[in-house]
């Protein structure tokens, strides 16, 4: 452990599995203290028992980032466990994939009441505290959706474009009062929702294969290398980056076809 994150009281959604489960141990690694938050309260206390048997300062709350009470109510609990929230990593978000006209109100409205409003509820709770602090930072974790579209993935990227224009928006309006609001958006991550998605196919070995095939490299990344780059983007280590979106895709958005 460095210490990089020594300080940062930091909020992190869907943690208890995934990218956000590993963004948890690299931040407990740096030594912040953490708000761990999940609707899973099973996967969530498993995590957490980890981190904490780990020697990491954290508390953790079972809770639907869609209930704006409950994310609220989770935000006030930790100020007595590890001190007031003044960092915010809004990871939690599902998949939500149609083709347009095959798209349900039902669907439409489950995508955006997580992936979007869910993530303003988490900002609308910690922002008070960060403004009142004299400062803060925000790290939406976003998608190469944000700013490509895959066909039949509707409504999915919609949401996740409105989440740049969250960030940006915020970015700017709290930029004065020292909050930096900034996205992060991953493409291809070996994470368990990936694996499903290859499963669901008849041949699920020839799925990945064609998923490996469409990156530079010839692999996807692990949840991992994401936390990495969430670590840097939530310390003081770029105090100048701000209302921005960090691609870690291993080049696969960059590439026009796949050679």
């Amino acid at each position: 452990m460095t210490g990089r994150l020594r300080g940062k009281r930091i909020m992190v959604t869907g943690a208890a599995q995934g990218i956000g489960a590993a963004i948890a141990e690299a931040f407990a690694r740096e030594g912040a203290a953490l708000l761990l938050v999940d609707r899973d309260e099973t996967l969530l206390a498993e995590t957490a028992g980890r981190l904490a048997d780990s020697g990491a300062s954290l508390v953790h709350v079972a809770a639907d980032i869609a209930d704006a009470e409950a994310i609220a109510e989770a935000v006030a609990s930790a100020r007595d466990a590890i001190g007031p929230v003044n960092a915010l990593i809004n990871n939690a978000g599902v998949n939500v994939f149609a083709e347009p006209l095959a798209s349900t109100d039902a669907d439409w409205d489950r995508c955006f009441e997580i992936n979007l409003k869910g993530a303003w509820n988490c900002c609308r709770a910690v922002l008070p505290g960060l403004v009142a602090a004299g400062g803060g930072a925000i790290l939406n974790i976003a998608s190469t959706h944000a700013f490509t579209i895959i066909p039949h993935t509707f409504p999915y990227p919609l949401a996740k474009h409105a989440l740049l224009g969250l960030t940006k928006s915020l970015g700017l309006e709290y930029a004065a009062k020292g909050v930096r609001v900034n996205a992060l958006a991953p493409g291809y991550v070996a994470t368990q929702k990936v694996l499903d998605y290859w499963a669901s196919f008849p041949d699920p070995e020839a799925a990945r294969a064609a998923t490996l095939a469409l990156h530079p490299g010839g692999r996807i990344a692990t949840p991992q290398e994401i936390a990495l780059a969430a670590v840097f983007m939530i310390s003081d280590e770029c105090p100048f980056m701000n209302a921005a979106c960090l691609t870690v895709d291993g080049g696969l958005s960059v590439q026009q076809h796949p050679v």
